[in-house]
């Protein structure tokens, strides 16, 4: 029998072996695997760090000299405008103070030929219905002589109710009264400071004795508490002696002009009545046509506050703009030495390089080491700023607050230049070619 004839794509078809089913791609866990590869960096980096402490330790020092001077400059700019709201809400929330107005002559400011007088306070205390008390003062600079001791003090005269207006407090002894005022008796009231010029220690080691000012003999029958300094120059509310008006006027003044009138409105919410109860009166007292303008100024605690914050506010950004130049300093500092850190370790990338590690994580690795630094010197700065502060509050009689905004702001920037003078040097050496790098010597 013939057997048919097949060809040769027919006999392979017979041997064909059964087509076999598709297989699945094994998956491959790709986040535990970056993980340890993000370990493994960060681990590289801070092994060099510690491999080099005092050239890491002198890197960051520029970022703790930076961070520890902005905290301690801020706390003590916002230490004085703390003990100036205290100062000034010591004085009442209703105290308004009426001073002679200035004038610009020439680009200069000077006195109104106006002065404020007696008859101007008197006519305020008897027409004034949204005023509480009113206190016309006198002030001067004059010598205070206690047996062989004399200094420089301020003497202002003022009526019985001085204490009221301006919230002083007695520690000993008593205040002058309306008979002592009206009958010009030469008797005094001293301040905190005083006594303590004089060396005594007690406030009661003054009260019945005789001293002179301005070369007048007085008796001390009074000692005030102490207020507290309000932070400027000139500025201290306890170095002060308190006269009655009648006796400074025609005793040691010799004038009716006064420095200030004391007022005390009846309400917190009738401050607005009372100024324009007060302008009112004084433009009639001085015949103020309405062409002109006031010759005097009134001022209240919330303007004093205002004026006060602005110019702490400002001393504050000054002192803070000068510390964070050092910020900026020691950021260009962590960027040279990384550099310097690059070229040292050339070899080091190069053999990395061959190994299988990426550009990436090369300037991974460079990044993570500028960062570190920044943040540990960001930490330390913090602790001896905030410490300094401290110091500075206790042992140099300076009042500071710590902010902790500026304690989050100098450590966020200390991070920010770590990152910003850190990725030059990483992209410098993430860039190196593995063969020159394994060349170089």
């Amino acid at each position: 029998m013939t057997v048919p004839a097949t060809t040769a794509h027919e006999r392979g078809a017979s041997f064909r072996e059964p087509p076999q089913p598709a297989r699945r791609p094994i998956p491959v866990d790709r986040t535990g695997h970056n993980a340890m590869l993000v370990k493994e960096i960060v681990l590289v980096a801070l092994g060099a760090l510690r491999a080099n402490k005092l050239r890491s330790f002198l890197t960051m020092l520029g970022i703790v000299i930076g961070v520890a001077a902005v905290i301690a400059m801020v706390a003590i700019g916002k230490g004085a405008q703390k003990s100036i709201s205290e100062r000034i809400a010591s004085l009442g929330t209703t105290y308004l103070q009426v001073r002679p107005g200035t004038r610009r002559g020439f680009g200069v400011a000077t006195e109104n030929d106006e002065k404020l007088t007696l008859r101007d306070a008197e006519a305020l205390e008897k027409r004034g219905q949204y005023l509480a008390a009113v206190g016309p003062e006198m002030n001067k600079r004059l010598m205070f002589q206690y047996g062989s001791a004399n200094a420089s003090s301020s003497i202002t005269a003022a009526k019985p109710n001085y204490l009221e207006i301006r919230k002083y407090t007695l520690a000993a002894g008593r205040m002058f009264n309306d008979a002592e005022e009206s009958g010009m008796r030469r008797v005094a009231v001293v301040g905190a400071e005083v006594l303590e010029n004089l060396g005594l220690q007690s406030p009661e080691a003054l009260l019945g004795e005789y001293v002179r000012i301005g070369g007048l003999q007085f008796q001390v029958i009074g000692a005030l508490a102490p207020k507290g300094q309000t932070g400027g120059p000139g500025q201290n509310p306890d170095d002060l002696v308190l006269i009655p008006l009648a006796t400074g006027r025609y005793r040691l003044m010799g004038t009716d002009h006064l420095n200030s009138i004391g007022v005390l409105a009846i309400d917190e919410t009738r401050i607005p009545e009372a100024q324009a109860e007060i302008q009112s009166i004084l433009r009639r007292e001085h015949r103020l046509g309405p062409e002109k303008r006031d010759d005097f100024d009134i001022r209240n605690q919330a303007e004093f506050l205002s004026t006060f914050a602005e110019t702490t506010k400002t001393f504050t950004f000054l002192l803070a703009g000068i510390a964070a130049v050092s910020l900026l300093v020691g950021g260009i500092g962590i960027m040279n030495i990384m550099l310097v850190s690059v070229t040292e370790r050339t070899r080091e990338i190069g053999i990395r390089k061959a190994l299988g590690a990426t550009r990436g994580a090369i300037l991974f690795q460079f990044l993570i080491e500028a960062i570190v630094l920044c943040l540990l010197g960001g930490f330390v700065g913090i602790l001896l700023g905030g410490g300094g502060a401290a110091l500075l509050n206790k042992l140099g009689d300076f009042n500071t607050a710590v902010d902790p905004s500026s304690v989050v702001l100098a450590f966020a920037f200390s991070a920010f230049v770590g990152v910003l003078f850190g990725v030059w040097p990483a992209r410098r050496a993430a860039s190196l070619d593995p063969i020159t790098a394994l060349r170089y010597e």
